[in-house]
Parts: C-alpha cells; structure tokens; sequence
C-alpha cells in the first residue's frame, strides 16, 4: 500500500475563501496528491486577535466552503493546543509516520517565514510548495528565506505534468508554482464586510 499524500494548508482561515479553495485544487492537481488538510489555528502568534471571528464560526465558514471529499478541514491544532507551524508539522508527522506531507502556502509567507517560530525546522521537516500571489512574486522569490535555501529549489516539470514524486522528496525542497495570482485573501475580504457595513450605516 503506498504512502498518503497530504497537503497541509495553514492559517487563521478569517474567513476561508476562494483563494483558499483554488491554492488546494491546484496543489491536488499539480503535486498529485491525495488529499489537502486545512489546519484551521486557533490564533496565528503573527496577528492580532481583535478583528478575529470565533475559532467555531472559522471552522463552519471553512467546511461550507470546502466541499470537495478530497479537502479536509482540520481542528488539529486547537486539540493538541499548538499554534506554531514547525510544532505542529512535527506531531502531525510523529502521528502519521507513513504519510507524506507537503507544506503549502502562499508567496506572502514565504515573505515573511523568517518570523516564524524556528522556521528553518519547516523547511527541513517536510517539502514545501509555495503559490504566487498578486504583488509579491518579487519579495518572495529575492527575500531572506528563498536565499537562504535557494539550493533547494526545485521547478515545476514541463508542459504543465504534475510533480508526482514531490511529497517523497526529501531534506529540504521548495518548489514555487507561479500560476496562481488569485485576487482574494481574507484581509481582502473582512475590509469589503467592514466597508459594505459602513456604506449601510450611512444610507
């Protein structure tokens, strides 16, 4: 029996979004890949808590939104009381020892993964496969951790094949997938909730 191959999908998910769904179809398709884990965290140490929703409202928002059976939204770290991604990736890994893990995340945290709790251990723990967005194809690919491990980059394979063997790879590997300018984030989002409120309020 072979190896799952899981994507693991991080973040407050405030509120998951279309960009959130069309990063795990790509992953899906273009890593081969079995399934993609969303781990709903109960509160990024990175962010404030005061414009956060509930931890239940985010998990409700992200299961109606993931529909696909190949999508799975997780309370993993709220039940195991972790918040730190490299904590988190190595007890997930110690509890599915025969499973293949691959990070996924956008070019914004590729940015700023040097603020990360021991975010070197991330890299070395499991591959990573990060996905462009608008105005930072620039800052992820010159910054401080594309630098640092720009030795473990890898490159899509041609013609648009999939990456079958990206999840086996291992030691760290990176592989950024530069096809995936989606316009949506959850900033985005909550700022056009904030206006559509102010905008009422004043009529």
């Amino acid at each position: 029996m072979r190896a799952q191959k899981i994507g693991l999908l991080g973040g407050s998910f405030n509120p998951a979004h279309a960009g959130h769904l069309y990063i795990s179809e790509t992953a899906l398709r273009s890593l081969g890949l079995d399934q993609v884990w969303w781990l709903v965290s109960p509160q990024n140490p990175l962010k404030s808590g005061t414009d956060m929703a509930q931890f239940e409202a985010r998990i409700d928002g992200a299961k109606k939104l993931a529909v696909s059976p190949r999508i799975h939204v997780s309370e993993f770290e709220k039940t195991v009381g972790e918040t730190y991604t490299a904590k988190t990736i190595k007890e997930l890994k110690r509890r599915h020892p025969n499973t293949q893990f691959v990070w996924l995340m956008g070019a914004d945290n590729l940015v700023q993964i040097p603020k990360w709790y021991h975010w070197k251990d991330i890299f070395s723990q499991l591959p990573i496969a990060v996905f462009d967005r608008p105005g930072y194809t620039f800052k992820a690919l010159s910054g401080k951790a594309a630098n640092i491990f720009k030795h473990a980059r890898r490159y899509p394979s041609g013609q648009g094949r999939p990456m079958l063997n990206f999840a086996a790879k291992t030691g760290p590997k990176w592989i950024f997938i530069s096809h995936t300018k989606h316009k949506l984030s959850s900033t985005y989002i909550r700022n056009s909730y904030n206006n559509e409120g102010k905008a009422c309020s004043s009529l």
